[in-house]
């Protein structure tokens, strides 16, 4: 019988790569989305998987939906905690609206998630969880202390559930991408993204699907060995 995986956030852009190659590689994917229902509807309709709306940031409607793929797909195996937002602005102008809208998402998300699968995962001796972390929570952004404490929170979370699951069978491991050719980035205006290109080595944006084939890895059991791991796929902009 196929492993199940939900991926958070997986229905456009870097979740949507991790959709397709954990689709590709066998497993059972659920996609979660929070809130456009065209955009999912398009996404399944193009790859087959099945997606699921709730709010990550909702400690029960995490919950219930895990319950309710758990009973269409069967228990959770593998899970992706891709989900984020951004709510930019310098301290100035921050406001605590934003701060709490992306915390509550971006880190909340990863607990809410991790809550309603980790026992499952150990009662039944396997689990993968891998949560997207970012560059900007290694090494700081203007204009993002929200976004970047909460990723950089990410990475204090995976290092710490990794020790709770590890003569478990579950493993728990991050990834910090870098910047990202997806609608986000896309959407930074020409001049900026030139410069953020520049201070990258490789002399490129990474891609989706590179991100994918890093989630891949470490949720197959090849990856079994690694836990409380940070993988940093940046094209060398930060080496951490």
């Amino acid at each position: 019988m196929a492993r199940v995986a939900v991926v958070t956030g997986g229905t456009r852009g870097i979740g949507e790569a991790i959709s397709v190659a954990l689709r590709d590689a066998g497993l059972n994917v659920a996609a979660n989305y929070a809130g456009n229902e065209e955009k999912a509807r398009a996404f399944t309709e193009r790859t087959g998987i099945r997606s699921y709306q709730w709010d990550v940031s909702d400690f029960d409607a995490c919950v219930a939906g895990c319950a309710r793929v758990a009973q269409e797909l069967g228990p959770i195996d593998v899970l992706v905690n891709n989900a984020g937002i951004t709510r930019d602005a310098t301290m100035k102008r921050m406001t605590r609206q934003m701060w709490d809208e992306v915390l509550d998402v971006n880190l909340g998300g990863c607990f809410n998630m991790a809550q309603a699968v980790f026992q499952g995962m150990q009662d039944r001796k396997f689990g993968r969880i891998v949560n997207i972390g970012s560059i900007n929570g290694q090494a700081g952004q203007y204009g993002q202390v929200n976004y970047a404490a909460a990723k950089s929170g990410i990475h204090g979370f995976t290092k710490a559930l990794a020790q709770e699951g590890a003569r478990g069978g579950v493993t728990v491991n991050a990834i910090a991408p870098g910047y990202i050719d997806t609608e986000m980035v896309a959407a930074v205006p020409e001049e900026v993204l030139a410069k953020i290109v520049a201070r990258i080595p490789v002399g490129r944006l990474g891609r989706a699907d590179e991100i994918a084939r890093g989630v891949l890895f470490l949720c197959s059991d090849d990856g079994g060995f690694i836990t409380g791991s940070t993988l940093s796929i940046n094209g060398g902009q930060h080496m951490y």
